[in-house]
């Protein structure tokens, strides 16, 4: 059996096969063969979505290229491509996606399967741009769905957990290649909360980052801009200071506002730069975390992250990470954080040598307080009578899964938990 850890390392799993299928045949084998199996991508998951004793597989080698449709307006590209990957095809084929994330290990299925986003008011996630899947079901056979085909089966799988089959393909929605300027600045923490419509609204992307203990930011844009010559590759951020803080605050728990203050106080953040839309989106993150991550109604967004930070403060909790707030625009996917309209993303993170679980717990109060739904592949502690509470489309979603898969081969013991399959399958022997 050969080990597998997820990025932060706080998910381990010992699969009995652990297999990087080539082709449709390879795969086809695997699945047939399995009991239950499960797929990986970069694992950047912080739940136990990858985890099984049985089969797991990366789809990292399958076999595959992106296809440009003729408009030029969408392209079916390998499901197991990091997005690193593929948008350095895009960008050979003068193409962008619409929007990333702050990383780009992912694959193209793992961050639609679990609704990974960028920022952006008016911009939806990942999974809002995919148009079309091709999967391969628990028999072996590739299946096709897309708006007009099989459309409940795509719309389950627009965010599908991994729950309907193993994706082959996705198709998703481009743009022309495009540029992106990046500006970083700090500013004081009150200014930006006053100003939030005005700055959401002065720019295509904005986010920013808050410590618990300070009362600045560090505050990120991103615009379309035309080229500025050749691109040097560089950071967003230096972690080297921040990583010296983390260490520190293992062995000097106390010290972490005061440093968390001075950090912020004397940095100077400032800094901007021009290059190719994939070259500027994703930042380099070398300093391991956990993270949770809850999608709020935009219009209690920055109010629960306040409730946040004063609760720390008032418990004095060890946090060594700071909070990053996003927005993202509204979408009408059956299990979708942001299906109930525009969303204000807030996650908290925790250094990885750090503890973290109770901490967690303790914040994730206060983002359920505030009306929020968690990122489905960050902490958190959902039962499955919350998901149904939370997504009035479960019951759509779980029948289209029962009738793709009714051996309930792609589903993992966190699975069967989340979303109640274990009593579902009682029900049915019953």
């Amino acid at each position: 059996m050969a080990e597998w850890k997820n990025w932060s390392e706080s998910v381990v799993s010992t699969p009995r096969v652990f297999a990087r299928p080539r082709n449709e045949a390879e795969l086809s084998t695997l699945v047939l063969a399995a009991r239950k199996l499960r797929v990986v991508g970069a694992g950047h998951s912080f739940m136990p979505l990858c985890e099984t004793d049985d089969t797991l597989i990366s789809m990292t080698d399958y076999e595959g290229t992106i296809e440009v449709a003729p408009d030029r307006k969408t392209v079916w590209a390998p499901a197991g491509w990091g997005l690193d990957r593929l948008t350095e095809a895009l960008w050979a084929e003068g193409l962008s996606l619409i929007n990333q994330g702050d990383i780009n290990p992912q694959s193209l299925a793992g961050a639609t399967s679990t609704g990974t986003h960028g920022t952006g008011a008016e911009l939806a996630s990942i999974s809002a741009q995919a148009c079309g899947f091709k999967l391969m079901g628990a028999d072996g056979r590739i299946i096709e769905c897309g708006p007009e085909l099989r459309p409940d089966l795509y719309q389950s799988q627009r965010l599908s957990l991994g729950l309907f089959g193993v994706v082959t393909a996705i198709r998703i929605n481009v743009l022309p290649a495009y540029h992106l300027e990046e500006r970083v600045s700090r500013m004081p923490l009150g200014e930006v909360i006053e100003r939030i419509d005005e700055l959401a609204a002065a720019t295509r992307h904005m986010e920013f980052f808050v410590f618990p203990y300070a009362d600045h930011v560090i505050f990120k844009t991103l615009h379309p801009v035309p080229p500025e010559g050749h691109y040097v590759d560089s950071k967003d951020i230096d972690e080297t200071v921040f990583r010296l803080i983390c260490d520190l605050g293992i062995v000097a728990k106390r010290m972490i506002p005061t440093l968390q203050r001075a950090m912020m106080r004397f940095s100077s953040p400032d800094s901007r730069r021009v290059g190719p839309a994939y070259k500027i989106f994703p930042s380099e993150r070398t300093i391991r975390f956990e993270e949770m991550e809850y999608e709020l109604p935009r219009a209690n967004g920055l109010a629960t992250l306040t409730d946040a930070i004063s609760y720390i403060r008032k418990h004095q909790m060890p946090i060594a990470f700071p909070f990053e707030f996003r927005l993202a625009a509204a979408d009408d996917i059956w299990m979708s954080p942001f299906s109930f309209g525009p969303g204000a993303s807030v996650s908290f993170h925790q250094y990885a040598k750090m503890p973290w679980r109770n901490e967690f717990a303790e914040i994730e109060k206060v983002f359920q307080a505030g009306g929020g739904r968690p990122h489905w592949a960050k902490r958190h502690t959902l039962t499955a009578a919350d998901v149904h509470r939370l997504y009035p489309k479960t019951a759509d979603f779980l029948a289209v899964r029962e009738r793709i898969d009714p051996g309930q081969k792609f589903a993992n013991a966190h699975m069967t938990q989340l979303f109640g399959l274990a009593d579902i399958s009682k029900a049915k022997a019953a």
